[in-house]
């Protein structure tokens, strides 16, 4: 491994630390269920027109909700996204990525 590449993997993993540690999956499924239930359905299945969001990384997650908080559209359903992602704090989305990386459908 070049001396670049070791540097990058090196700041990419505390950085990914940082944010997974101090991540609440439990605050998150919290807001979760106020806020994203009634579309993307229980634990993130997916219901109709909106898409299964959970079993994706936390990184994933927290970088289209990122997105959409601030405006970008990225599909169909981007204008509520938009509305909906707004006013998430930085926390409530780290919360919201570390429950739905693992959530499940019983």
């Amino acid at each position: 491994m070049g001396k670049f590449t070791g540097v990058v993997l090196a700041i990419t993993l505390v950085s990914f630390s940082e944010y997974s540690l101090s991540a609440d999956p439990v605050a998150g499924e919290a807001r979760y269920q106020e806020s994203c239930i009634n579309c993307h359905g229980p634990a993130g299945k997916g219901v109709a027109s909106y898409p299964k969001i959970s079993g994706k990384p936390m990184l994933y997650t927290k970088e289209k909700l990122e997105a959409y908080r601030a405006g970008i559209k990225l599909g169909p359903n981007s204008s509520l996204m938009i509305m909906m992602a707004m006013p998430l704090t930085d926390q409530e989305i780290d919360n919201l990525a570390a429950y739905l990386e693992t959530a499940t459908y019983k």
